[in-house]
């Protein structure tokens, strides 16, 4: 179709002629909504990108084996939609004085956590607070 037909028929509709493949012989044109098209294709380029973000799974040392499951369930979850997952375990009142089973309990979430992901800091203990965290592996 000759350009002068196609620009015609483009305003008639109102709609824009885009010149599609410049470098191909003859140069291929498209009759479109130019703005919707441009608007698509930045809502198509930010839906492929994921920003990472970091999840919290919080425990306590006397936390049971189904709830401590259950939270290794969700972390396994969050590392697999690629999200850093910082695990930590509260202290509350005379539990600081067994740190011990507070570290058990860590390191069993942490054996667990290793499959899908990595440590990316060790457990450290911040006042009344153990934290670790774990990235996900990179495939």
């Amino acid at each position: 179709m000759p350009v002068d037909t196609a620009l015609a028929k483009a305003r008639e509709s109102d709609l824009d002629l885009v010149e599609v493949a410049p470098n191909d012989r003859p140069p291929v044109c498209r009759i479109m909504d130019y703005g919707k098209f441009k608007y698509q294709q930045n809502k198509k380029s930010h839906q492929t990108a994921h920003h990472p973000k970091t999840k919290e799974i919080r425990l306590r040392p006397k936390t049971g084996d189904h709830d401590i499951e259950f939270k290794v369930k969700q972390a396994v979850g969050f590392l697999e939609h690629k999200d850093k997952v910082q695990v930590s375990v509260i202290f509350r009142g005379r539990e600081l004085a067994h740190i011990d089973e507070g570290r058990k309990v860590m390191d069993q979430v942490i054996t667990k956590l290793l499959e899908v992901g990595k440590l990316e800091s060790p457990p450290q203990q911040q006042q009344k607070r153990m934290i670790a965290m774990v990235v996900p592996k990179q495939a």
